[in-house]
C-alpha cells in the first residue's frame, strides 16, 4: 500500500503542546483514563478509504472501518468478515452476501448498496481516487474510469444489488485471488453521509470499525474512541487511541522513555543499540510484510535507456547491504534478494535469491557496470527522501557512501531531503523526481500479486516511476486469469523475473515490523503488516 509510503516521525509544536496539557496522571491523551497515545505522521489525503494508499492514513482506515473480508493479525490469512459468503463457479462471476446486524457508527445499516456506491465512487474518474486502480477488474471500469477521454458510465457495469444483503460481482476477466483483496481498506463500504455530505463527513469520517473519531486537528493529532455499539467480534479492549503527529522518530521514542507517550510503532535506527534495556522487554521486532527499495523516474528519458539499465544494475552492486543492515539496524532489517517478502513463504511466491549476483556487494564489477552504461545520468546520483524522520536520512547517506566508495568519487551520490512526508508524496505524484527516490512497500494484502502489479504494472496506481514492460503486463494478466490461485503463482514468479532482468528498481532490505511501549500497555502486538493491533492493546 499504502505503499510507497512508509512515513514516520518528532512531534509537531502543536502535538508537544497537547502533551504537555494533558498526559500527567497517566490516562493518556484527548480520551481520559483507558486511551493510549501513540505516534502517528498525518495521512497524504483526506480519509476516504479509496483515497488513502499510505501507511498513516491506512492505520486510522483499519481502526474506523470493516469490509467483506479482514487479515488475522498474527498470519495475515484473509478471513470473511462483514462477508457471510463470497460464491463463485468461475472466479469471474461473484455471489456476494452480507452479515446481516452491521450497522455504521452513525445508526446506519450496512448493506449490500453501501458497497456497492463505494466501489462505484472510488472508480469513477471524475472523483480522482488514488485506489481506483483496484477496481480495475470490474467489468465496466474501461467505461467509468477510462485510459483517455472521457468517462461515459457513472457506474460500473459489473456490479449489481440484488436485496439488501446480497450483490453480484463480475469480472471482465478470471481473477482467483479476487475474493482475498477484499480485505484492502479501498474495499470499504461508505453510509449515505459520505455522499449526501461529502464535506463534512471528511471532516470527521464515519465508518464501521471498533473506534469512531472524535477529533482531528491536522498537523497535531486525532482522537479516537471506543465504539461501544461495534457489532463485530474484535472489539476495542481500551477505551480509544490519541494518535499524535511526530515529524522525527526519535523524539517519540524518548517522549516513550519520559512516560510523556505510550506507544511508537516504528523505533529509529539510532535507538536499536539499547532500545532492549531501555524498555526492560516492552521491545516487538517481528518480520513484516514490507520491502525498502530505489525506485526511479522513468518519465526522465535519461532513465529510460539500454544504458540506464546497466547503470541501475551497477549501482545495485554497488550498495553493501549486509553491512548497512548490520551496523545501522542491528537485525531489523534483512538484505532483499527478490522484490517480494518472505512473510509470503515459498507457497505464496517469495523467491529467495532471485536478484542472484545484482544484490551482491561487488564495487569492483559496479564500476564497470556504471561506466558501461555511460555513467550516471545528469552526473550525479540524488537520492530523494522524505526528511521527517532520522533513519531515512541515516541509510540514505549510508547507501551513497557505499556507492561513492565503489566508484572512488565522494561526491557521486548525494542525499536530496524533502522536508515532510506529505510534500515527498506530492512531488512523487507530480513526476519532479530529479533521480531515484525511495519506495518502501508495506502490503495490502498478503498476495505475490500485491508486491508486482501495485508497483511494476503499467499505469497502476503505485507505479510512481511509470515504468512500463509489456512482457510483465501479459504475465501478470495470465497470472490473474488462472482460475486456480496456486497455479497462478508461477506466472507471477516469471513476472518478477522480468523485474528483475532490467533492475526496474533496486531492492534493498525486508523490513520487520518494531515497536516499543509504556509500562501503561500490555497485550500489544504488530500485525504482519507492521501495525499495531490496536483494537487488542491494554491499558492499565
Amino acid at each position: 500500500m499504502r505503499g510507497s509510503a512508509h512515513a514516520r516521525w518528532a512531534v509537531s509544536v502543536a502535538g508537544a503542546a497537547l502533551l504537555a496539557t494533558a498526559c500527567g496522571g497517566g490516562t493518556g491523551v484527548i480520551g481520559g483514563p483507558g486511551t493510549l497515545t501513540s505516534s502517528w505522521g498525518d495521512p497524504q489525503n483526506p480519509l476516504e478509504p479509496a483515497n488513502t494508499n499510505e501507511v498513516q492514513g491506512g492505520k486510522v482506515l483499519d481502526m474506523i472501518f470493516r469490509g467483506l473480508k479482514k487479515y488475522d493479525p498474527r498470519t495475515g490469512k484473509a478471513q470473511n468478515w462483514l462477508a457471510r459468503s463470497i460464491d463463485t463457479d468461475d472466479s469471474r462471476h461473484f455471489t456476494v452476501r452480507i452479515k446481516d446486524g452491521w450497522t455504521f457508527s452513525n445508526g446506519e445499516k450496512v448493506t449490500a448498496r453501501s458497497f456497492v456506491d463505494a466501489w462505484n465512487y472510488g472508480a469513477s474518474l471524475k472523483n480522482n481516487q488514488k485506489n481506483a486502480y483496484f477496481f480495475g477488474y470490474i467489468d465496466g471500469y474501461d467505461k467509468i474510469h477510462p485510459a483517455g477521454g472521457r468517462q461515459s458510465a457513472d457506474t460500473l457495469a459489473g456490479l449489481r444489488v440484488v436485496d439488501d444483503h446480497t450483490f453480484t460481482v463480475r469480472l471482465n476477466q478470471t481473477f482467483s485471488s479476487f475474493p482475498d483483496t477484499l480485505g484492502y481498506a479501498a474495499f470499504a463500504p461508505l453510509p449515505r453521509a459520505f455522499f449526501t455530505d461529502h464535506a463534512a463527513w471528511v471532516s470527521r469520517p464515519v465508518g464501521n470499525g471498533p473506534y469512531r473519531i472524535r477529533s482531528y486537528a491536522k498537523g497535531s493529532a486525532m482522537s479516537l474512541e471506543k465504539w461501544d455499539a461495534y457489532p463485530g467480534p474484535d472489539r476495542a479492549r481500551n477505551q480509544g487511541v490519541s494518535l499524535l503527529v511526530y515529524t522525527d522518530s526519535n523524539t517519540a521514542y524518548t517522549d516513550v522513555l519520559a512516560g510523556n507517550l505510550d506507544l511508537v510503532d516504528d523505533v529509529p535506527a539510532t535507538q536499536l543499540k539499547n532500545v532492549a534495556t531501555d524498555l526492560d522487554g516492552r521491545y516487538i521486532n517481528t518480520p513484516a510484510g514490507i520491502l525498502q527499495t530505489l525506485a526511479f523516474p522513468y518519465y526522465d528519458p535519461k532513465w529510460n535507456t539500454a544504458g540506464a539499465r546497466k547503470v541501475r544494475t551497477g549501482l545495485s552492486m554497488a550498495i553493501n547491504r549486509a553491512q548497512i543492515t548490520k551496523t545501522l539496524f542491528r537485525g531489523t532489517r534483512t538484505p532483499a534478494t527478490d522484490w517480494t517478502s518472505p512473510v509470503l513463504g515459498k507457497e505464496g511466491g517469495f523467491q529467495a535469491g532471485l536478484c542472484g549476483h545484482a544484490c551482491d556487494y561487488d564495487p569492483v564489477r559496479a564500476k564497470r557496470l556504471i561506466e558501461e552504461g555511460g555513467g550516471i545520468p545528469g552526473g550525479r546520483l540524488k537520492i530523494t527522501y522524505n526528511a521527517d524522520t532520522g533513519s531515512h536520512k541515516q541509510w540514505v547517506d549510508a547507501v551513497c557512501n557505499s556507492i561513492n566508495n565503489a566508484l572512488g568519487n565522494g561526491k557521486a551520490c548525494v542525499g536530496n531531503p524533502i522536508g515532510t512526508f506529505a510534500d515527498f508524496r506530492n512531488q512523487i505524484s507530480q513526476h519532479k523526481m530529479p533521480g531515484p527516490f525511495r519506495a518502501g512497500w508495506q502490503m495490502d494484502y498478503p498476495l505475490i500479486q500485491n508486491f508486482l502489479q501495485p508497483l511494476y504494472y503499467t499505469n497502476a496506481s503505485s507505479n510512481d516511476g511509470k515504468w512500463s514492460d509489456k512482457r510483465f503486463d501479459q504475465l501478470v494478466d495470465r497470472a490473474n486469469a488462472e482460475t486456480d490461485a496456486a497455479k497462478a503463482v508461477p506466472l507471477f514468479q516469471q513476472a518478477e523475473g522480468v523485474v528483475r532482468d532490467n533492475m526496474a528498481a533496486i531492492p534493498l532490505w525486508y523490513q520487520n515490523g518494531s515497536a516499543g511501549y509504556s509500562a501503561r500497555l500490555s497485550q500489544v502486538a504488530l500485525n504482519p503488516f507492521s501495525v499495531p493491533v490496536y483494537n487488542e492493546i491494554k491499558v492499565g
